[in-house]
């Protein structure tokens, strides 16, 4: 329900954003104006998508994975637009487009630096799909060797590429984290196994769209401010739904059941305020930095780096504290913890808030780092939040967090043999082996039934 409710007050504040400015306007553009600028040349500012364009970009990196400036990019697409876009010293180009279609990107070749080629020369000229209020993003490599590679060539397994992966790992394995940790003390607490817990990922990177690029905040007091929110609908979910349910004694499987109609709910709601399409945070693209052998977005540095500290503070507030040491004893066994006079209902409170905060905040930095948003981005990592809660131990914050860190890597270094989404199906092989071979997880202790 508080899901909803924020759901409806984003709208209102994205209707009131995009109307806004458009109060004062004197008159729209005419025809002959509209056609003209299809043909004009690309801007050298970078593209920023709007309700009214969407936005073709990319960069290009030579054979060390450093940024090409000066290489012409060719964009064509319907009614006779075309544009083309110089790369930066970043290596970056981009295009806005003010009609949803199909476009040609093409490489000019004649524009490239001495020395360096394609990786694939029949690569050259693409065709993508563009919408307004979004995003495509176009890659292409250099190579110092002139010639078409086979895809084998392309894709096959290297050091550098391990190496790139394995950090992709660490980066996407922290945030995942941030979301688990939650997960796992709900379920340490309760007993029960959140299905809506993605959608609350799902909220935070949808509120930062909001308040960032609707509203114009600054990204970090936008960080702050969606985690209190989403805090706050984890407070409103324990106060509303599952403490009263709770008090009727209804089963943990009814509750469970609960959950799955509310992530369903939530999700149809996002789309229905938001839209289907994937959306960004901020709209410039993204520094990128080269540390060890590793190139990743500024973005990414500063995910890594805010959910590191943030989980180190949730560590030792549960290890330091009189209450963090009050909610594992309710996780260890809530009956003898209300019988040592414990409120077991203000710690089941508080650690729905403190999830639910937690999952906001991931929603945030996997936004950023995954350069977009939509409504299925929580659905699509729940599987992952699952398979490292259970890889960990279920009911233990220390476990989420190692079975987070090995999905994490195993997941990216996966893409190393498998191509796009596939990764993610090694979640599954994953969870179903624990299940098989050792189900009290890594850190969790085995339990008769029976």
């Amino acid at each position: 329900m508080a899901v909803l409710v924020l759901a409806f007050l984003a709208t209102f504040l994205i209707d009131w954003a995009v109307t806004l400015p458009a109060i004062g306007a004197t008159s729209a553009p005419t025809a002959s104006a509209s056609a003209s600028a299809s043909t004009a040349p690309a801007s050298t500012q970078p593209c920023t998508v709007s309700p009214t364009n969407g936005c073709i970009q990319g960069t290009i990196t030579d054979s060390d994975r450093e940024p090409v400036p000066g290489v012409d990019v060719d964009v064509a697409g319907p009614a006779g637009f075309a544009q083309t876009a110089t790369t930066s010293d970043a290596g970056r180009w981009s295009v806005s487009v003010t009609e949803a279609g199909s476009y040609t990107v093409s490489v000019d070749q004649d524009t490239l630096p001495k020395g360096q080629y394609l990786t694939n020369a029949a690569d050259a000229k693409r065709t993508v799909s563009a919408s307004l209020n979004a995003n495509v993003g176009q890659i292409f490599q250099l190579s110092d060797q002139q010639g078409v590679v086979t895809n084998d060539d392309a894709t096959s397994v290297t050091p550098q590429r391990a190496w790139q992966q394995f950090a992709s790992g660490i980066r996407l394995g922290l945030l995942i984290a941030l979301a688990s940790v939650g997960l796992s003390l709900i379920y340490g607490t309760t007993g029960l196994s959140s299905f809506s817990h993605g959608e609350q990922v799902t909220l935070g990177g949808l509120l930062a769209y909001l308040f960032a690029n609707q509203l114009g905040w600054n990204i970090w007091l936008t960080g702050v401010v969606v985690t209190l929110l989403c805090a706050a609908t984890g407070y409103l979910q324990d106060a509303g739904i599952w403490r009263p349910l709770r008090r009727k004694r209804i089963s943990l499987t009814q509750l469970m059941i609960v959950t799955i109609g509310l992530s369903i709910a939530a999700q149809y709601a996002f789309q229905y305020f938001f839209g289907a399409s994937t959306v960004r945070i901020q709209q410039g693209n993204p520094e990128t930095v080269r540390f060890a052998g590793v190139t990743l977005t500024v973005q990414s540095y500063v995910a890594m780096g805010i959910a590191l500290v943030v989980l180190v503070a949730t560590g030792l507030f549960l290890a330091k504290t009189r209450f963090g040491r009050a909610t594992r004893a309710v996780s260890d066994n809530p009956a003898l913890a209300s019988a040592s006079g414990i409120d077991v209902d203000r710690v089941i409170r508080f650690v729905w808030t403190l999830a639910a905060g937690l999952a906001g905040l991931s929603g945030v930095m996997l936004g950023l780092v995954l350069n977009g948003v939509n409504w299925q981005t929580g659905l699509q990592l729940l599987l992952l939040m699952f398979a490292s809660v259970t890889l960990g131990g279920l009911g233990t914050a220390y476990g989420a967090l190692v079975g987070s860190m090995i999905i994490g890597v195993v997941v990216e270094l996966t893409n190393l043999v498998l191509p796009g989404d596939f990764k993610y199906a090694t979640a599954l092989v994953i969870l179903i082996l624990i299940l098989l071979f050792r189900p009290q997880g890594i850190f969790g202790r085995a339990e008769r039934i029976g």
